[in-house]
């Protein structure tokens, strides 16, 4: 299973950021979601207990594929990890967050949700945010990658640097 957390978006200037911390199941196109008011370790944490909660004990190995952010690896989620050895966790290299699938999702929930809206309040996002997940785990698939899409984005990486 592919995961990752990622989403910050500012609604007013009274208001703070909203943390969307999300997982892309590959195998079923699954997303798993949480939203908080800070991105610290301890909310890491909290995302990581609720999928340990989510996924059925049945699954031995959840393998996690996150970006390099130090919310990841401090020292708080060393500890957890240590007493969840289920979790394993494999870091995307610097500037390749494309390679983890779950960035494609935040681009369709980007263009299908955030893109134009504005948000009164927090809990007005939060709402939206946790109804697009109940409507893509309606219809949940996974992404459908191949060699040959693979080697148009490595193209396309080659010629944007």
């Amino acid at each position: 299973m592919g995961r990752h957390t990622k989403l910050a978006i500012t609604l007013t200037e009274e208001e703070r950021a909203l943390q969307l911390f999300a997982a892309f199941d590959t195998q079923t196109g699954k997303v798993y979601g949480r939203c908080f008011e800070r991105k610290r370790q301890t909310e890491f944490i909290a995302f990581l207990e609720h999928l340990d909660g989510e996924i059925p004990a049945t699954v031995t190995t959840i393998h996690l594929v996150l970006d390099n952010v130090s919310t990841h690896h401090g020292r708080e989620v060393r500890v957890w990890l240590t007493a969840y050895p289920r979790f394993i966790f494999h870091f995307t290299p610097v500037q390749c967050s494309w390679m983890n699938q779950v960035e494609q999702w935040f681009g369709i929930l980007q263009r299908k949700r955030l893109g134009f809206s504005d948000f009164a309040s927090q809990e007005e996002l939060r709402q939206q945010l946790e109804q697009f997940i109940a409507e893509w785990n309606a219809n949940a698939h996974p992404f459908n990658w191949s060699t040959k899409s693979v080697a148009k984005i490595m193209a396309e990486e080659k010629t944007a640097t």
